[in-house]
């Protein structure tokens, strides 16, 4: 498939490349392709990057509290473990509440299990990852300098 891995160019040195899982997350694979096809995702910042935890990005706001303009998005809870290089989608309380923003995970994070919606893994430069600047929000944030589907 021509649009099964996504690609997010970093700040901190070079590209991920994720495997997306359509398979487990339809609507979720769809809503981030989407928005990575419209330049959404270019220059997003990522405002919470916790070490042994996740970094977390897709707010254009750079807040934490922001997201696209399109509507939220229903949970598609999946048996996906949250591991290291699992990509999952951020939400409020409301398990509904799905939009823009998602997690990349550094650890095990299995306590996040069928609570959040995995829709990828990644596949290569999750040093890229771990490279990104600390903080809830990091004094000088890494970014997404472009995502690219294909």
């Amino acid at each position: 498939m021509a649009d099964d891995r996504l690609t997010f160019t970093l700040s901190s040195g070079g590209d991920v490349v994720i495997k997306l899982r359509p398979d487990v997350a339809p609507g979720h694979v769809e809503r981030i392709t989407t928005l990575a096809k419209q330049g959404f995702y270019d220059g997003v910042l990522f405002h919470r990057v916790i070490p042994g935890f996740m970094a977390q990005g897709g707010d254009p706001t750079g807040t934490g509290r922001g997201g696209s303009d399109l509507p939220d998005i229903d949970a598609e809870f999946n048996d996906v473990p949250h591991v290291r290089g699992t990509c999952s989608m951020a939400r409020t309380n409301d398990p509904n509440s799905a939009n823009s923003q998602f997690f990349i995970c550094f650890d095990d994070a299995s306590f996040l299990n069928g609570q959040y919606t995995a829709w990828g893994e990644v596949e290569s430069g999750m040093e890229h990852v771990d490279a990104l600047p600390k903080g809830e929000p990091p004094a000088n944030p890494g970014k997404i300098v472009k995502a690219t589907v294909g």
